[in-house]
């Protein structure tokens, strides 16, 4: 029989947001990184068959919503991609906390409404701005965020010897000025910013064997994320890119965390300071420095960040079995 998933859309930034509403099997697990992990063994045609064409793109994004495992948390969510599942996504979080709000999946507070959101890095405190019923803005407190690595040189294919950081924000991320690949941000072209971030990723994984305290499946790098290297001033730019050469439209919410946490290692930032951070598609977001924490030995900070997400739709997607693309492709 035909499988029909129904989904609402929406997008933070520009970068999208396919949110599954029905449709999906129910998911078993422990704990969300068990749903996790049974996504990706047993359900991942699912994934591309929404992510993929011919229902999604090579840049789409999705949330599953699953059953919170921790006491505290209002709601749970696996996030998913063009390669697969995500451990944080921030932009996904702030379109989450707005559609909420909106189904009356929490209790609604005026001015402000929060809830917590289990991801598979950890509860999340979500807070949304409410006026006359109406969510807008939304914030969100992400768990510890570290500097892993300051000033790394690494030998980047094409490029020769760069210097770098690593730093997590709900998954680990390589961050470097693209003034050293003799790229702009904004101004070079996509394709050059994605195939120097390709490369300055491939170079970090082979030299950096990366490990969270929490947790053996947060241990890996996710992207990198290219700046215009104005990392203590006001406003800076980013463009990062994750997963299988997935570019985002936005400025990521867990990269603006991770910058944040740069920020504060480097002394650039100090509790309580904003940073706006700027994306390819000139959308932003905020970052602030909350509190000073420790993740293990590691010192770290909480950091906040803010933005909008819109609707843009809804979708009812058939599955037929006979079709041999069901299961999705990519022509790039």
């Amino acid at each position: 029989m035909a499988r029909t998933i129904t989904t609402t859309e929406m997008h933070t930034g520009g970068e999208p947001v396919r949110i599954v509403e029905s449709g999906y099997p129910l998911i078993p697990g422990a704990t969300i990184l068990d749903k996790r992990r049974h996504v990706r063994a047993e359900l991942d045609h699912l994934r591309t068959a929404l992510m993929h064409e011919p229902r999604g793109h090579f840049d789409m994004y999705g949330v599953i919503p699953v059953e919170p495992d921790l006491p505290e948390a209002d709601l749970a969510v696996l996030f998913m991609h063009n390669e697969g599942y995500s451990t944080m996504c921030g932009h996904a979080v702030i379109a989450l906390g707005r559609y909420a709000v909106d189904r009356g999946l929490v209790p609604t507070a005026e001015p402000e409404t929060r809830m917590v959101i289990q991801c598979p890095c950890g509860p999340v405190a979500v807070r949304v701005e409410v006026d006359g019923g109406k969510a807008g803005a939304v914030g969100f407190e992400s768990v510890p965020a570290f500097s892993h690595s300051l000033d790394l040189k690494v030998n980047v294919e094409g490029y020769g010897s760069v210097s770098c950081d690593v730093a997590y924000g709900g998954a680990f991320y390589a961050v470097a000025d693209a003034a050293r690949f003799g790229l702009e941000v904004p101004g070079s072209p996509v394709r050059d910013l994605i195939t120097a971030a390709n490369a300055l990723s491939a170079a970090v994984r082979e030299r950096v064997e990366l490990a969270h305290p929490d947790a053996g499946d947060l241990g890996y790098l996710y992207g990198s994320i290219l700046t215009d290297g104005r990392d203590d001033e006001p406003v800076s730019a980013n463009v990062c890119v994750f997963a299988d050469s997935q570019v985002d439209r936005s400025p990521t919410g867990s990269g603006v965390t991770a910058r944040m946490a740069l920020g504060h290692a480097r002394r650039q930032v100090r509790p309580g300071e904003e940073r706006v951070f700027e994306s390819v598609t000139g959308s932003t977001m905020t970052g602030r420095i909350v509190a000073e924490r420790t993740v293990g030995d590691v010192p770290a900070v909480t950091v906040e960040v803010s933005g909008r997400a819109y609707y843009t739709g809804s979708a009812s997607f058939v599955i037929e079995p006979d079709d041999p693309f069901r299961h999705g492709f990519l022509v790039r």
